[in-house]
């Protein structure tokens, strides 16, 4: 999605056959129909197929420009805007021709070029009320929802099309995903195997079960899962087959098998595509975590390093910018992370709309954190970070992804000799999930350092 593809002039007569999912759609070239198809399911089934659609660029069809437009911002990168741009203007052209289904969406994603994300969910939401079996809708109105930090709206938003759509898994995954978030555990497993009893490899079920496992602690049961459910994963993009692989890292990493974390990351988390976002940030998490656990990662950060510094400040999520800044100081490059948290403040000041508080008040204060514990200042990073982490939510990311953030704020209060208040995080935290190895450990050495009896 690196490269954009030029759209060319309109075609004539267009037809209104339908998608694999029922929903009318326009277009001037009727061969585009299974590009269309492609990016439908491949894009609601997380699979790399829906890339295809490009192959149907040149159809001048608004909703053909409008999900090519998509696809360009989902490269998540500073250039990701200018390539979507032409490609929603030829969309908003043609849209006189076009459903009111397919208007709404054109409108949506051209909200989202705009960087006017209320008004895309908000008319994501009028289309899963409208339109409830437009599944791409739904899943794109959850991923602003998703980065915003707003869990109770992507549920909301799934059972809005609950009696229409109940018969797709890939509903019942993106409903499972929404509960997970809530913290509504037995619902979330209950629409997770719902969706696996239909279509046993259907990855977001996958991942929100691997979710509800790790939360509850049952490690083993986890890892058991996800190595038994692998073998569909090639198929999909590159952030749900690296980030499902992340996930069974985590268990292996809980449960103390440091070794076949460190193969899985150099074998499947890091690799499959070094300048996506999503790859990147599950690098620097797994690399992260595994030296929080006193794991010597050797020159794997380097490697990342060097990718990440390709960047040059693309402030598109919060959540992305914490984890390319820790990243670069990880990777020893001071001068890019010092002038990265530069821009960042400046971003922060400058954006506008529902994530402005989340840069300015959240993301600021927390890269202060994340560089002072990348420089070894603990005492820094722990003041920063707890007075970031009560409200790390509305940088977006998921529970998983944002203890990262909690393991190294811990990290900071033990590394500065705050026993005290280590005691009081970790515990709890260890009494939940007595299979974690790693919460075992920390929970001896925080009891020991204050003299505490030590089992």
């Amino acid at each position: 999605m690196s490269t954009p593809v030029s759209p060319s002039a309109p075609s004539q007569q267009p037809t209104r056959p339908c998608d694999s999912l029922g929903n009318p759609v326009t277009l001037h070239d009727p061969a585009s129909l299974g590009p269309v198809n492609d990016f439908v399911e491949g894009f609601i089934r997380c699979e790399a197929r829906c890339v295809r659609l490009l192959d149907a660029a040149q159809d001048s069809s608004p909703l053909v420009q409008a999900y090519a437009a998509a696809l360009h911002l989902f490269a998540e990168n500073a250039q990701a805007t200018r390539h979507a741009r032409p490609f929603i203007e030829r969309a908003q052209a043609q849209a006189s021709g076009a459903t009111e289904r397919e208007q709404r969406f054109i409108a949506a994603v051209a909200a989202w070029v705009d960087g006017d994300l209320a008004r895309a969910v908000a008319l994501h939401e009028e289309q899963a009320r409208q339109h409830p079996r437009d599944l791409v809708s739904l899943k794109l109105g959850q991923y602003h929802l998703f980065n915003q930090g707003d869990s109770p709206g992507m549920l909301r938003l799934a059972l809005a099309c609950a009696a229409a759509a109940a018969d797709v898994p890939q509903w019942h995954g993106m409903a499972a995903f929404g509960y997970e978030q809530c913290h509504l555990l037995t619902e979330a497993e209950h629409a997770a195997r719902q969706a696996l009893s239909d279509c046993p490899s259907e990855p977001w079920a996958q991942h929100a079960l691997a979710h509800v496992m790790l939360t509850q602690g049952r490690h083993v049961e986890g890892r058991d899962f996800l190595r038994a459910a692998h073998g569909g994963w090639g198929v999909l993009n590159s952030f749900m087959r690296t980030h499902n692989w992340w996930h069974l890292a985590l268990f292996e990493l809980e449960l103390g098998a440091h070794e076949a974390v460190l193969t899985l990351y150099d074998q499947q988390v890091w690799g499959v595509e070094k300048s996506y976002s999503q790859d990147q940030i599950n690098a620097v998490s797994l690399l992260a975590r595994l030296e929080l656990a006193g794991v010597d990662v050797g020159p794997r950060w380097q490697d990342l390093g060097h990718h990440l510094s390709q960047r040059e400040h693309d402030h598109v999520l919060p959540f992305l910018d914490l984890q390319y800044l820790y990243g670069l100081a990880r990777a020893g490059r001071p001068a890019q992370a010092h002038a990265w948290l530069d821009s960042l403040q400046a971003h922060a000041e400058q954006v506008r709309g529902p994530l402005k508080n989340a840069w300015r008040d959240v993301a600021w204060p927390a890269a202060q954190g994340l560089l002072a514990h990348a420089q070894g200042d603990h005492a820094e990073a722990a003041h920063r970070l707890g007075t970031a982490l009560p409200r790390l939510l509305e940088t977006g990311g998921s529970h998983a992804q944002r203890d990262l953030f909690s393991q190294i704020h811990l990290d900071a209060l033990m590394r500065s000799g705050q026993w005290v208040g280590a005691q009081n995080l970790l515990q709890p935290q260890a009494n939940q999930q007595a299979q974690s190895q790693r919460l075992q450990r920390q929970a001896r050495a925080v009891r020991a350092a204050l003299g505490l009896p030590v089992n």
